[in-house]
């Protein structure tokens, strides 16, 4: 019976499920502000042969970023309906299309306009919802303050000398 680890790629249980999430063990030998920064590192470790399975890559004090993307109006909202509304009504108008004994055209000039009239309408039913308290877009992500590169002890030292010499290089 093997001992599942965090260091074990696809750690399974004897069921062959994924083993419950567990913190991550290792000592720390890098400390990066961004994630792409300790991507790098860990690139570094694995051109210079070190054993990367014993890596870890681990966001510190994440935090929920929602950056705003423009401002939402009546045609920008409704635009938005109406195409999204298209979309789906051309999808299921060619799938009744396919499967119709008679023309395909019917089904799906018929999708496309009920889409697009229900697209509006449920745009329109969503954004005066809301009455003016939320007039923007914005995208969300998870991101960490911080990204630190853990080892397995047995490598820390070493990984740590290797992580400095990048360090000095840069």
């Amino acid at each position: 019976m093997t001992t599942a680890t965090p260091f074990t790629a696809g750690a399974t249980n004897a069921a062959g499920v994924n083993a419950l999430p567990t913190p991550p063990t290792g000592w720390p030998i890098g400390s990066y502000a961004t994630y792409e920064e300790a991507q790098r590192a860990v690139d570094h470790l694995a051109d210079n042969d070190f054993p990367v399975a014993d890596v870890t890559i681990v966001g510190v004090e994440p935090m929920i970023v929602e950056r705003v993307t423009g401002r939402l109006t009546w045609g920008r909202v409704l635009g938005a309906g109406a195409a999204s509304g298209a979309w789906f009504g051309l999808f299921v108008g060619l799938l009744l299309g396919l499967f119709s004994t008679g023309g395909a055209l019917a089904p799906i000039v018929t999708g496309l306009v009920v889409g697009t009239v229900f697209g509006l309408a449920g745009a329109a039913i969503r954004y005066s919802a809301q009455r003016g308290r939320r007039d923007f877009a914005s995208t969300t992500q998870l991101v960490a303050g911080r990204y630190d590169v853990l080892s397995h002890p047995r490598n820390a030292e070493r990984g740590k000398e290797m992580l400095t010499t990048l360090a000095w290089r840069s």
